[in-house]
Formats: structure tokens, C-alpha cells, sequence
């Protein structure tokens, strides 16, 4: 019983900084200083694949480069799209950026215009967006959190008591 309670000690600690890192993440995630991005198509195949996980921090619309990989809002999904700078034209306060995924036959359909600051991705984990998503699903985070209050548990055991020694008489 020891031996068991040892082990569940050892993994809720490192648990417990796992749970501490991604706590570190959420905050600087909600407070704009970092944007993770989960690659959910292959065109910047093979160089960013699908089911990577990207983290993307604030870069000056104005330090752009052609050949620079960023993460702009589309107009047609709403959404980030993380493709190649293929052209840049100033337009008053702004830029109107063309871009184009390594592996697409073509540009992508409209210009971004951007002002300010965008998102540069500057961390790429390979498959870690995968396991993020998969992760989260009730599925398999259900039964994790089972097993943590399971470990938990274990490690409330209190050990047994160990009886004194007898000391023999001669």
C-alpha cells in the first residue's frame, strides 16, 4: 500500500505541474500575449502539417516581410488562416497582404488588410495540436479526471501504523 501511494504522490505532482503550466499558458493566451493555433489543413504541408500546434505572439503589421509565415482573420470564415506572405502594399495606415499556402496551386482568394499588430507564429509542436484536441473531448477527458480523483484519493491513504519493536531478552 505504500508503494501505491507513493506513485499516485509522485504522479499528482506531476500533474500538478502540468496543471500549473497550462495555467501559465491560459493566462498569457487571455491576455492577448500568445495565440495557440491548431493546424486543421495541409496546405503549408510539408513544412507546418495538419494537427501541429502553432503558438503565435503579436508581431508589428509594419516589420512584415515577403516569405514571412503569419496568422491573419479572413473575411470568408472568420476565422485565422496561417499562410506565406506572397506580396505587401502599404495603403494609408495600413497593408493589404497577399498570401498563399506552401502547398496550394494558388493565391489564397482575397487580400487581408491589416493595421497594428498580427500574429506570427513563432513555436511549432508537431502533433500537439492533435493531442490537444483529442484531450479536450468528453470522451477521454471524463475518464482522466476519474483517474485524477482516483490518485487523489490514494494519496489521502494514511500509511499503517508500524507496531514498535520487540526487543528480546536473553
Amino acid at each position: 500500500m505504500h508503494i501505491l501511494r507513493s506513485f499516485s504522490l509522485v504522479v499528482l505532482w506531476i500533474l500538478g505541474a502540468a496543471g500549473l503550466a497550462c495555467g501559465v499558458l491560459w493566462g498569457a493566451t487571455a491576455a492577448g500575449v500568445i495565440q495557440p493555433l491548431v493546424v486543421i489543413s495541409g496546405s503549408m504541408e510539408p513544412g507546418i502539417m495538419t494537427g501541429d500546434l502553432l503558438i503565435a505572439m503579436r508581431a508589428p503589421a509594419d516589420d512584415l516581410e515577403v516569405g514571412d509565415v503569419v496568422s491573419l482573420p479572413s473575411e470568408l470564415t472568420d476565422d485565422l488562416v496561417t499562410h506565406r506572405i506572397e506580396a505587401i502594399e502599404s495603403a494609408d495606415d495600413s497593408f493589404v497582404i497577399t498570401m498563399k499556402g506552401d502547398n496550394n496551386d494558388f493565391s489564397d482568394a482575397l487580400d487581408y488588410t491589416v493595421s497594428g499588430d498580427v500574429w506570427k507564429p513563432v513555436l511549432q509542436l508537431s502533433g500537439w495540436g492533435t493531442a490537444m484536441m483529442r484531450l479536450t473531448t468528453p470522451a477521454v477527458a471524463v475518464p482522466l479526471l476519474a483517474g485524477l480523483i482516483g490518485l487523489l484519493g490514494l494519496s489521502m491513504l494514511t500509511p499503517p501504523e508500524i507496531a514498535p519493536s520487540r526487543k528480546a531478552t536473553a
